[in-house]
């Protein structure tokens, strides 16, 4: 999750044009909430796509990718608690974390609920790498293979705080004072140690892992937190094995707009590979 370099008016501009281009959506209740998804592409056609954006992204973000690939192969978005077209994330107290666990398992049960079938090859953003990391483990039969883009790893937060303050002060600045209830609340539990170590426990899956990363960084990410950055992307195929890495070129932290052909790309490579094998069946 790279929340310097966020550019907050320049984003809500971007968010604005791109919500023309993505395919019309739908709203579903599930349990207390709200949700806002999309779907397009070929009827029946397996495995399918399905995005997770990142920290206070909704779904419009994928709008160029989507555009480039929806006509061969079937694609899934949808709004988190608090974002896009999406209820707001629930208050009471006895409302649980949104933590990479958690969120994880709301897509799941969406996925169920609008009927989209497994095999799905996850494609993650930001800290949407990091809820598609959980969902791989939590769910490993139901996945062909995953893309990850510019991922937060499980240990971003307290490591960029110890090895980066300079910037973890930063992001602590943003939290307080211009972060929407949202993106509070997924920031703070970002590293639950309970759904971590639930994490931890169990196992991948045996599936092809690409993990796209930028080749720039932005104003308020300097070399501690670059060096950081790098160090972390090495350590990805621990978590996922298998997992190769591809620095994209002309790109900053959002790859899916600045290079869209490149994720475009990766994603008939990886659709390729994985519809000729078999099908991951849900039990």
């Amino acid at each position: 999750m790279r929340v310097i370099r966020r550019q907050l008016l320049t984003t809500a501009v971007a968010a604005l044009s791109a919500c023309s281009a993505m395919p019309p959506g739908q709203t579903l209740e599930l349990g207390a909430q709200r949700l806002s998804y999309t779907r397009a592409g070929p009827a029946g056609r397996s495995p399918v796509v399905v995005f997770q954006s990142g920290l206070g992204d909704g779904k419009s973000v994928w709008a160029e990718v989507i555009g480039r690939v929806a006509p061969e192969m079937a694609v899934f978005a949808y709004d988190r608690p608090g974002y896009g077209q999406s209820g707001n994330v629930p208050v009471a107290a006895a409302a649980p974390p949104r933590d990479p666990c958690t969120t994880a398992r709301e897509l799941h049960a969406l996925l169920r609920a609008t009927g989209v079938r497994p095999p799905y090859v996850l494609v993650g953003h930001s800290v949407g790498g990091l809820y598609q990391y959980a969902f791989a483990r939590l769910f490993p039969g139901e996945v062909a293979a995953v893309l990850l883009l510019d991922p937060t790893h499980p240990e971003h937060w307290a490591r960029m705080q110890r090895e980066a303050p300079a910037a973890a002060r930063l992001v602590g600045g943003l939290r307080a004072t211009v972060f929407a209830p949202a993106m509070q609340a997924e920031f703070d539990a970002q590293a639950r140690p309970e759904c971590l170590a639930e994490l931890r426990a169990a196992a991948p899956p045996a599936v092809p892992v690409r993990l796209l990363v930028r080749s720039s960084f932005g104003l308020g990410e300097g070399e501690a937190f670059q060096d950081l950055a790098r160090r972390l992307e090495a350590q990805w195929p621990a978590l996922l094995p298998g997992a190769t890495r591809r620095q994209v070129e002309r790109s900053g932290h959002y790859i899916q707009k600045d290079r869209p052909d490149v994720v475009a790309e990766e994603l008939r490579a990886l659709v390729k590979a994985t519809a000729a094998g078999p099908a991951a069946a849900a039990p």
